[in-house]
């Protein structure tokens, strides 16, 4: 968990499946909540200005090649996205995370990664607060 308020938490992804996605985040709503039409605007606005500020601070912080912003809920259908910052070499790139995987990442390439993502907790804090 990354930050929390009353209306929803910004959690850093750790899923075994997303590994080599250092700096995936997931904004996620508190309450039960299938569309964002559902909810009153002032809500979702305040989802969306996060994940927006989700993605700025991974594009000053990874350095990505790209950000993708997903919100599928075809499993879970609960108001969640995905801020994954992608990178050219990433494993499925330039597929979804979720396609056939093509490559591997150099150790090396994804440790400097998970480096800059140790340092997103704090500035998301800080950008949010």
């Amino acid at each position: 968990m990354l930050y929390q308020d009353a209306l929803l938490r910004v959690v850093a992804v750790t899923d075994a499946e997303f590994a080599d996605y250092a700096g995936h985040l997931r904004v996620i709503l508190n309450r039960h909540v299938r569309e964002m039409t559902e909810l009153p605007t002032e809500d979702a606005e305040r989802v969306f200005g996060v994940v927006l500020a989700c993605e700025k601070l991974l594009r000053e912080v990874m350095l990505p090649d790209k950000i993708n912003l997903a919100s599928l809920g075809n499993q879970v259908a609960h108001i969640h996205w995905h801020i994954v910052p992608r990178y050219c070499d990433d494993p499925h790139f330039p597929g979804p995370i979720w396609a056939e995987r093509r490559r591997d990442v150099s150790g090396g390439t994804l440790g400097e990664r998970r480096r800059r993502a140790a340092a997103i907790g704090e500035s998301l804090r800080l950008a949010l607060s």
